[in-house]
């Protein structure tokens, strides 16, 4: 397949294009010179842009209220794909909802403002340490908050937070940026930031404030007690499956809509934001553009969390283990379908009543969400830092069955499909890369355990010390691998949906 796009054919996306783009492309007709950069984003991803950047612009169209402009911050090298693409493209990107019926198209102009931060790291701190900015946003994914899931505890070691203790002029992480932007704000008298966390972490308003707060404590503990006493950071719940961008992602656009996009976002139709109504420096009238303001977010988070999250964990592993790429390729297998309701009933048993919420409805819309064959999410996304992934979707759920004696079977098969997927190869023997930051550790627990996943279960930072103690959860986990390696995922699931079913 030829994979370069015809420009001849296309427009190149940029301010000065927009008048010229086709009629079915929705573009911003607000003025953008008018944004004030009252949010700072850090970590614009694929997520961030089909979700609370549209938020935002769909907000700047239907009211005059400017102060809510993003400026946008990436911290990684890898950014640097994103910084050039906003740099020809004055920031602006197609985004594409894709539905089994059709594809629509509309350009995203709220983010007006993006700094690498590599590039200049005193110009990240100016822009979260200017008057204007009022609140700070952040998908910077689990394992950037630095948090120990077997203790609760702030990994006070790891490089970057090291770095940026000893070098608090020129941070590199997250922690580091907002406590120089914080203690510059502070000094200068100026009120601070609201710290809005977007990322999938149960109460992750809470440990965002318990991260940071430990953070600037090392560094300054009267500037911990300022933040104590004055930062907000309510919780959140986000929600809408958005695959990374590809080449075919670029070539559609292309085709389709004839824009030619550095580095455009599909997303599904779907979208959900709950948050908790807990600012304090001001917040947009998100509530006119649907998101559900809150005075509890936590069981909406835990609905999310631990049905669509955990489910997307169950399909990753092993859809992966069984030879398959993308995640509606598995929703296709009746096998893999049923056994993902499955795993949602078991969760379900532990839920809490979600005002306004018909838990029914709400796993049938996740199976069909899942099954979208326009959204072409790749399992690898889906399978990376399963060792952050699988203490907050799956490990909640299970110590809460544990407790009760509620049934583990799909919940202790995911745990065994995790360990059979870190041997590193699939059913058909073909090699699987691991992408966790402790994939070392935990590639050698698993093939020193083999069969037993005994090795794997005593790393005490993913499971702490309760888990490896359950009798019943070793026994389940070890029969379930056992299965996996002798007859394989898909064998493995059809043999437990009929124990299941005969033990029903």
């Amino acid at each position: 397949m030829n994979s370069k796009i015809n420009t001849r054919s296309t427009i190149h996306l940029n301010e000065a294009s927009l008048s010229r783009l086709p009629q079915n492309v929705r573009i911003p007709k607000y003025d953008r010179t008018q944004l004030i950069n009252g949010i700072v984003h850090i970590g614009v991803g694929a997520f961030h842009r089909a979700h609370q950047a549209l938020y935002l612009d769909n907000y700047f169209h239907q009211t005059l209220d400017r102060h809510w402009g993003i400026c946008g911050v990436g911290l990684l090298e890898q950014d640097k794909r994103l910084r050039d693409a906003f740099q020809a493209q004055d920031c602006l990107y197609t985004l594409v909802e894709r539905a089994p019926a059709g594809d629509s198209a509309q350009i995203i102009a709220s983010i007006n403002r993006y700094l690498f931060a590599p590039d200049n790291r005193q110009a990240v701190i100016e822009a979260l340490a200017a008057p204007e900015c009022r609140i700070v946003t952040l998908t910077i994914t689990e394992a950037g908050y630095y948090y120990i899931e077997g203790s609760g505890e702030f990994d006070v070691n790891h490089p970057t937070i090291q770095h940026d203790l000893q070098h608090p002029e020129a941070p590199i992480g997250t922690f580091g940026f907002l406590s120089a932007a914080l203690e510059r704000r502070r000094n200068q008298g100026l009120p601070p930031f609201t710290v809005l966390s977007c990322d999938n972490l149960q109460g992750n308003g809470a440990i965002a404030r318990n991260m940071l707060t430990a953070f600037a404590e090392l560094h300054d503990p009267h500037l911990a007690r300022w933040i104590t006493e004055n930062v907000a950071f309510p919780n959140s719940m986000v929600d809408r499956i958005t695959p990374a961008t590809t080449e075919l992602d670029k070539m559609m656009v292309a085709e389709k809509f004839g824009i030619d996009d550095a580095f455009p976002v599909v997303a599904e139709p779907f979208i959900q934001w709950v948050i908790e109504d807990s600012f304090c420096a001001g917040r947009p009238d998100w509530e006119t553009v649907g998101v559900q303001m809150t005075s509890d977010v936590h069981a909406y988070e835990l609905m999310k969390i631990r049905l669509l999250n955990a489910s997307h964990v169950l399909i990753g592993y092993l859809g992966v283990l069984a030879g398959y790429r993308y995640v509606d390729e598995v929703m296709a297998d009746p096998v893999f379908r049923q056994a993902v309701s499955a795993l949602m009933e078991e969760v379900t048993s532990v839920l809490q009543p979600v005002p306004g919420i018909d838990l029914s409805d709400y796993k049938k819309t996740l199976i069909e969400r899942f099954a979208n064959p326009k959204i072409q999410d790749q399992l690898p996304r889906l399978c990376l830092n399963g060792s952050a992934k699988l203490p907050k979707f799956i490990l909640g759920s299970l110590r809460d069955q544990l407790q009760r004696g509620g049934e583990i079977n799909y919940l202790s098969l995911v745990i065994a499909a995790w360990c059979r997927y870190l041997n590193g190869q699939d059913d058909q023997g073909n090699a699987i890369a691991i992408d966790d930051p402790l994939a070392d550790l935990l590639k050698q627990q698993a093939r020193i355990g083999g069969l037993d996943p005994r090795p794997l279960l005593t790393v005490s930072e993913i499971f702490g010390e309760d888990l490896p103690q359950s009798p019943r959860l070793v026994e389940a986990v070890t029969d379930a691998l056992s299965k996996l390696y002798k007859i394989g995922a898909r064998a493995t699931l059809v043999e437990l949906a009929e124990r299941h079913q005969i033990i029903r």
